[in-house]
């Protein structure tokens, strides 16, 4: 009768290196199907739906605009070091002009410049001067992208050039109890300051000066819940035909005014439904006329037509990743069609473009084709 070999030591070693092997193979296969899987970035809507618009990037401080030199990556090669710069302590108005975005901080009491086009960053308002900042909120740019900030615990606007030189201040002692935002006409001779007023005050308003003399030309609206008064608005822009859209807040609602201060529409009203507003906060406008609201209960912005029929709603409220939010505040769209939305609470600024905007086109070009 055939007998079966014995199974030997030196088999046992030899079936051991193949089960190590084959672990070896399957571990680097797992590892390379994780690695190789690609970043998809949000889109909304979300599919089976075609998108119109994408997440594009986050904001978050000036390493984000600002390239960096050999000398400064060899260094941190060396010594593992991550890299580092300046960023956000409590970021609420944010404005656009030609790919420079500049977002105030209420904390840090200065203005942040990104410049995406020249990879430049800088600060405005933070020097000890006639233009020093006290408490900015609400920010807009003119035409020709001079900047105007609201300074809430001075309680007036002042003017800077588009790079940051200080040229006037408007509003008296006196003129304003709560400003809180600001839009302005497109070639800068005109703003219209939102004051806030407070729970008792009846002041619930938007005054309008001229910027050259600094003269209080006339008032928009009072407190009450009617066509054109207001229950603490909070924000304000101007659309491409000149008029001015107001964050109605305590009113849950945007409301539309001419230059001249003729009311000419409402959007919204309270509740948690789809075109309906809970916190509205800010508010930008598109070539188009479409009308975009951020809302700090939702953690997202809702997107209204001209006519002030909802089209959309882009962003979540959640944990911080791309394309969530907990406190959004200031809002801005520039001339590509690019939404900007501040993140108080996770302290930075969330980019979507539209879906038909390609990433390499517009004013983020230069940095698609320097990387």
């Amino acid at each position: 009768m055939h007998k079966s070999r014995p199974f030997t030591q030196s088999g046992k070693s030899f079936i051991w290196i193949w089960a190590a092997l084959a672990i070896l193979l399957v571990s680097g296969c797992v590892t390379m199907e994780v690695e190789e899987k690609p970043f998809e970035p949000p889109v909304f809507p979300p599919p089976p739906d075609p998108p119109r618009f994408v997440w594009d990037r986050t904001i978050q401080s000036s390493v984000d605009v600002v390239e960096e030199d050999t000398t400064e990556s060899f260094r941190r090669m060396v010594t593992g070091e991550n890299r580092s710069g300046e960023g956000f302590r409590k970021p609420y108005g944010i404005a656009v002009h030609k790919g420079r975005i500049f977002v105030g901080d209420s904390v840090n009491r200065t203005i942040f410049a990104f410049d995406f086009p020249e990879r430049r960053f800088f600060k405005v308002g933070d020097d000890d001067g006639p233009g020093m900042l006290l408490k900015p909120l609400g920010l807009a740019t003119d035409g020709s992208g001079n900047l105007y900030i609201v300074d809430a615990s001075a309680r007036n606007l002042k003017v800077y050039s588009r790079d940051g030189e200080y040229i006037t201040t408007v509003a008296k002692k006196g003129d304003l109890d709560r400003p809180t935002g600001v839009a302005v006409s497109k070639d800068g001779s005109k703003v219209y300051i939102v004051d806030t007023g407070g729970v008792r005050s009846p002041n619930h308003r938007v005054r309008v000066y001229e910027v050259a003399t600094g003269e209080h030309l006339f008032d928009i609206g009072k407190r009450g819940t009617g066509d054109g008064e207001f229950n603490l608005p909070n924000n304000a822009t101007r659309g491409p035909t000149g008029n001015i859209l107001v964050v109605d807040g305590g009113n849950f609602r945007i409301q539309e005014f001419t230059p001249n201060g003729v009311f000419v529409k409402s959007i919204g009203g309270i509740g948690r439904q789809f075109g309906q507003f809970s916190r509205p906060k800010g508010i930008g406008v598109d070539s188009e006329g479409n009308i975009y609201v951020a809302d700090a209960a939702f953690g997202n912005f809702q997107i209204f037509d001209p006519q002030g029929r909802l089209l959309l709603f882009v962003g979540a409220r959640g944990d911080g990743g791309p394309a969530k939010y907990f406190l959004p505040a200031g809002l801005a769209v520039d001339d590509d069609g690019r939404v900007y939305i501040v993140d108080q609470f996770y302290r930075k600024v969330g980019v979507f473009r539209p879906a038909n905007v390609d990433p390499g086109t517009g004013y983020f070009a230069p940095i698609i084709k320097k990387k």
